[in-house]
């Protein structure tokens, strides 16, 4: 059991790293600091795109409309942290004690 813990925990931390360059290549991209006529460019917003924004949609429904600030990234990014905290406090110290 120990083993689909630390399978869930490596799947939260892919998913973290994906919302933060998601996040990040966001902002370089509405700055204008990479090349947006780029092929390769593209096709990396692309999948970042639909990778994430899966994740992001129930939580902007939810969300407030903010303008041009989305907060949806950071709130992805507090729910994982609370999932993985929940897994190793929680479900791995109760499986440990038995």
């Amino acid at each position: 059991m120990l083993a689909v813990i630390a399978t869930l925990n490596f799947i939260i931390n892919i998913i973290w790293f994906l919302v933060i360059a998601s996040a990040i290549f966001s902002w370089l991209y509405a700055f204008n600091v990479i090349n947006t006529r780029n092929e390769a460019i593209n096709m990396i917003g692309r999948s970042l795109y639909q990778v994430t924004e899966p994740i992001y949609r129930p939580i902007r429904r939810i969300l407030p409309n903010m303008g041009g600030l989305d907060l949806s990234p950071l709130v992805v990014l507090v729910i994982l942290f609370f999932l993985q905290q929940l897994l190793n406090t929680t479900i791995a110290s109760a499986l440990l004690s038995r």
